[in-house]
């Protein structure tokens, strides 16, 4: 069973840097491709970044240059890095794999003022 639990969200300024964590629960992390998306108020879930087993990565292509996706996988853990923030990337920010089923973490909250 997976088990995904996302932090680091939070409030910051525009322009500013925030680092989120997702923890991997259960078995062989390093075999699984690794999502973010997030959802903004009213808006559907949008794909974010990706990063494979093999650690390619990719990203919705608004996002490239100013998101960075990351794995540890001694520490069963993704990162998205996300720099020079602006208030439209306010939104819910989830974790997600796939094997079979899917699985979502519960979201960290992610708010940019202006």
């Amino acid at each position: 069973q997976v088990q995904l639990v996302e932090s680091g969200g939070g409030l910051v300024q525009s322009g500013g840097s925030l680092r989120l964590s997702c923890v991997f629960s259960g078995n062989g992390f390093s075999s699984y491709a690794m999502d973010w998306y997030r959802q903004a108020p009213g808006k559907q879930r949008e794909f974010v970044a990706r990063i494979t087993s093999a650690s390619t990565t990719n990203y919705e292509d608004s996002l490239k240059g100013r998101f960075t996706i990351s794995r540890d996988n001694a520490k069963n853990t993704v990162y998205l890095q996300m720099n020079s923030l602006k208030p439209e990337d306010t939104a819910v920010y989830y974790c997600h794999t796939k094997r079979w089923l899917e699985y979502w973490g519960q979201g960290t909250q992610v708010t940019v003022s202006s």
